[in-house]
């Protein structure tokens, strides 16, 4: 269920810290994302990401992936993908998506599709298939073939 709170929309059910002082906010990133992807401009100077930065919940590698994605993509496009790529920590969790943003700039990667294909990395081994008893389909089993016969004739051929 969404509502609308003072021109913003805002995921009913959402937790907030509390605010103890008066005047003051706290602003969570992740209820903005749905926001932000409609105004991408908006990510640079907002106060969920300040407030974010300040209590150390957004890393350097993402301040790296975004200028990398900025660079490659220009300014707004590159500020899109990098919104897409945040609202995959609210599912994902977040020391996930830092680790695989990490893992990506390591190898020298600055794509988005490529830090989800390892986010889902692990969900994509597939356990090892047993070998199944082949039972009744055993009497269609021949025996191998015997070459040594032509093996003679290639030899005789060579010489």
């Amino acid at each position: 269920m969404v509502r609308a709170i003072r021109g913003a929309r805002v995921r009913a059910g959402a937790r907030h810290e509390r605010c103890y002082n008066r005047q003051q906010k706290i602003l969570d990133l992740e209820h903005y994302l749905d926001v932000l992807r409609k105004k991408p401009g908006a990510l640079a100077g907002s106060t969920p990401l300040a407030q974010w930065r300040q209590a150390g919940r957004w890393p350097e590698c993402f301040d790296r992936l975004w200028q990398a994605l900025n660079m490659r993509h220009g300014r707004q496009d590159g500020t899109r993908q990098m919104i897409e790529l945040l609202s995959h920590g609210s599912h994902e969790g977040w020391d996930r998506l830092r680790t695989a943003v990490e893992q990506a700039l390591s190898l020298g990667c600055q794509d988005v599709a490529a830090i989800r294909h390892l986010l889902a990395a692990g969900r994509l081994i597939k356990p090892p298939v047993a070998a199944i008893e082949i039972g009744v389909l055993a009497r269609y089993e021949r025996p191998q073939p015997v070459l040594s016969d032509y093996d003679q004739l290639l030899a005789k051929a060579q010489a």
